[in-house]
């Protein structure tokens, strides 16, 4: 797998989370767990990503040869990392991108209106698992920012596909961010 243009630190706190988390399982572990392994051992776990690249086409645009390369890289990315739920909106671009990872975990992408992210929001509040969401450049900052998290700066719609955002609900509420990078290109 090729990971260029990761974000260095937030790929290391995730590691360092899943590490934690390792350690604690196999540990025996009795003291009130750390803010890192909360987020760990949160009941809502929340990827968020803009579809890959897309074709020039003005009606409902499919994805091109880099875009499925990307696709891929983000299934090779989640498949060992749990995700129970799988939500796309209801365009090519974003079922394209999301249909490696469905494929190969065997779930059923759930679709979703992007025109109302607030009721995404609670949905996705109120269902425990992990759960990965195809979206898009002025969807995912958005629905980061209604879960609690931070969505940054907007997504630059003509380049920028390499934004993975994994946003941890905790039980107490408490709501953790992490922005990753992954594949090529990107601002």
């Amino acid at each position: 797998m090729r990971y260029s243009q990761i974000n260095k630190t937030g790929l290391y706190g995730l590691i360092v989370s899943f590490f934690c988390f390792a350690l604690v399982a196999c540990s025996g572990h009795t003291h009130a767990p750390s803010t890192q392994e909360q987020s760990i051992n949160a009941p809502v776990q929340i990827y968020l990503v803009r579809h890959a690249e897309k074709t020039k086409d003005k009606t409902d645009p499919a994805l091109t040869q880099a875009g499925q390369t990307r696709a891929e890289l983000l299934a090779d990315m989640l498949i060992d990392s749990g995700i129970t739920h799988i939500h796309s909106s209801d365009y090519t671009r974003t079922r394209d991108t999301a249909a490696p990872l469905a494929q190969r975990l065997g779930l059923e992408v759930a679709l979703y209106d992007p025109r109302d992210l607030e009721g995404m929001a609670k949905k996705l509040k109120a269902i425990e698992g992990r759960h990965l969401v195809v979206g898009h450049s002025n969807t995912t900052p958005p629905l980061t920012d209604l879960l609690g998290g931070e969505g940054g700066s907007p997504i630059v719609e003509a380049t920028e596909y390499d934004r993975l955002y994994y946003v941890t609900i905790a039980a107490n509420g408490e709501v953790r961010t992490t922005l990753l990078r992954f594949g090529e290109g990107g601002e």
